[in-house]
């Protein structure tokens, strides 16, 4: 029976393929059809996905069934290969459409808007007139803490000063600093 039902596909092929016969390719749709749609969609496919990518197949086979060499394979092995040659294809085109969102580049950069701008320009001009009015002791401490990363203690190792005194300094400046930056600025 196998070799029976090989060779009437391969006849239906051939009829295809010479003739343009749409009784023998109705045959072959109607058999292969539903067979690799249910072998698509065990494979993960959606039913629509695969239902589609059948029709492409079966489109393949009216058009191209003069490639179709029964000595090489049975019908259903050529038809089959194609399926999963697409389906690797479609899987393939689905991963490069869908890019991930969390990718570095497809980041939107949130441009700050003018007024931003200019309010961080304003506001760090205030903090630089605050910190010049720091005595140069105390700016020594926040320098060592802020910029060098520095812990009391070090500070206070490093300088010979006692930790009661880097402490109150730096808490000294930033009170004067917290004083200057909660005046209104000029021209408000």
């Amino acid at each position: 029976m196998q070799g029976d039902e090989r060779d009437h596909f391969a006849r239906l092929t051939k009829a295809v393929a010479e003739t343009r016969d749409q009784a023998a390719f109705t045959l072959l749709f109607d058999h292969f059809a539903p067979r690799l749609k249910s072998w698509l969609t065990k494979r993960g496919m959606k039913t629509d996905e695969a239902e589609e990518l059948v029709q492409e197949v079966m489109t393949i086979l009216w058009h191209r069934a003069n490639l179709y060499d029964p000595r090489r394979s049975s019908l259903s092995t050529w038809l089959f290969r194609i399926a999963r040659n697409r389906r690797i294809d479609a899987q393939r085109r689905a991963k490069t459409r869908t890019l991930e969102g969390r990718e570095p580049l497809l980041q939107l950069i949130e441009v700050p808007g003018v007024d931003t701008l200019f309010e961080s320009e304003e506001r760090d001009a205030r903090v630089r007139q605050a910190l010049s009015q720091i005595p140069d002791e105390q700016m020594e401490l926040i320098r060592a803490a802020f910029f060098l990363g520095q812990t009391h203690s070090e500070i206070a190792a490093s300088t010979g000063l006692p930790l009661g005194t880097v402490k109150s300094r730096i808490r000294l400046a930033f009170e004067r600093l917290r004083r200057v930056l909660d005046e209104p600025a000029s021209g408000e």
